[in-house]
């Protein structure tokens, strides 16, 4: 796949940078207007960051169930009189708007994201990239004729944190030595291992409880997981080349989903990186973060934090400031307002379907190919 996400950058991704000259700028004073497509958790949560900034202006929203834009109405500062609607094509219909957050179900990314790409709107879309290996495919097809003036950007967040960026660039300088094994750990709690009896009506499901189910989550793996696999892929600077790995379901009670697994992913020269998850801990407990083995040290990420372990009375240890979904964030708004146009599609669609990856690798419990994993659908 990555000669299919690298032809796919040269039409569409790099070449942004190429006509980065010709893009355009915005009015010193002016705001960029945003519509929100899915106003779920993730929706109203980003949607509020949004918000906070003052150079944006929250200009229309939309959802399928009306207590969902209710909520948003509620949680989301200034946007009680914004006009609401239940077809996303209305919404991108509207010329004023300069961009859109799509925080819709997994399954539907690909479909919601090919329709603002044809909208010309700058486009923050949450993560994964889909749910399944056809639905990626859809949305890179789509990338590949993405306004090469537009900011595309997914909410993989810890790509534009500063500690995040701080840890790369020891990396990169050589002071971690060679790179020997990376790690990825998503240990944490979350999954129902109690009866569970939904509110809504079954049909209604698929939309409420999209989390819940294989079909619309690409599972926990590419639905939470794609998180510390897109770390791995960004150190390393590739996509492995194979997986293999185990998992099951052991607790969980609503839902199809694992709520355990473990992946060995290989990436080239013989570079391995891990991937440890579970949904089964107890409730708030929380061990998230990603290491990288080098012959002159070990880096450890997390959302709150960095750490460089030189040796064993030379640590270092820097600390977040902020909620890093806030430098995401921050990071659209700037670089829309500047004219500075990019396309992450290439990159979020690789760490999809590193998460694809390793889910059928778990599913057929032997090793898999990134190329039979395409070929899949």
């Amino acid at each position: 796949m990555r000669q299919f996400t690298r032809r796919a950058a040269l039409t569409g991704g790099a070449a942004i940078l190429a006509s980065s000259k010709a893009a355009f700028t915005f009015q010193a004073n002016s705001q960029v207007t945003l519509g929100i497509i899915g106003t779920g958790g993730r929706g109203r949560f980003v949607g509020k960051l949004f918000a906070d900034d003052p150079r944006v202006r929250i200009a229309a929203l939309c959802d399928v169930y009306h207590d969902q834009i209710d909520r948003a109405k509620t949680e989301i500062p200034n946007i009680e009189h914004v006009p609401a609607y239940t077809s996303y094509h209305d919404l991108l219909a509207r010329e004023d708007l300069d961009a859109v957050l799509i925080a819709t179900p997994v399954f539907l990314h690909p479909e919601h994201f090919e329709a603002a790409v044809e909208a010309r709107k700058h486009i923050y879309c949450e993560k994964p990239a889909g749910a399944d290996v056809a639905g990626v495919k859809r949305l890179v097809r789509a990338a590949q004729k993405v306004d090469t003036t537009k900011v595309i950007q997914f909410g993989f967040q810890q790509r534009f944190s500063p500690e995040y960026l701080a840890a790369l660039d020891i990396l990169r300088s050589g002071k971690l030595g060679e790179l020997l094994l990376m790690r990825s750990d998503w240990l944490l709690g979350g999954a129902p291992i109690r009866p569970f009896e939904s509110p809504y009506p079954r049909e209604q499901w698929r939309i409420r409880h999209w989390g819940a189910f294989r079909e619309t989550s690409g599972d926990f793996i590419v639905e939470q997981d794609c998180h510390g696999l897109d770390v791995l892929n960004w150190f390393a600077q590739t996509h492995p080349l194979k997986a293999t790995g185990a998992g099951g379901r052991k607790k969980r009670t609503f839902g199809d989903n694992l709520d355990h697994l473990n992946v060995t992913y290989e990436y080239p020269d013989g570079l391995r990186g891990f991937l440890a998850a579970t949904q089964l801990a107890v409730k708030r407990y929380w061990d998230v973060k990603e290491q990288f083995f080098g012959t002159e040290g070990v880096l450890e990420t997390e959302r709150k934090y960095y750490k460089w372990h030189r040796d064993e009375n030379n640590d270092l240890v820097v600390n977040s400031k902020r909620e890093i979904t806030v430098d995401a964030v921050e990071a659209f708004v700037s670089d829309l307002l500047a004219g500075k146009p990019r396309n992450m599609a290439f990159d979020a669609a690789d760490s999809t379907f590193t998460s694809l990856l390793g889910r059928m690798a778990i599913e057929t419990r032997r090793e898999v190919t990134w190329e039979e994993m395409l070929e899949s659908a």
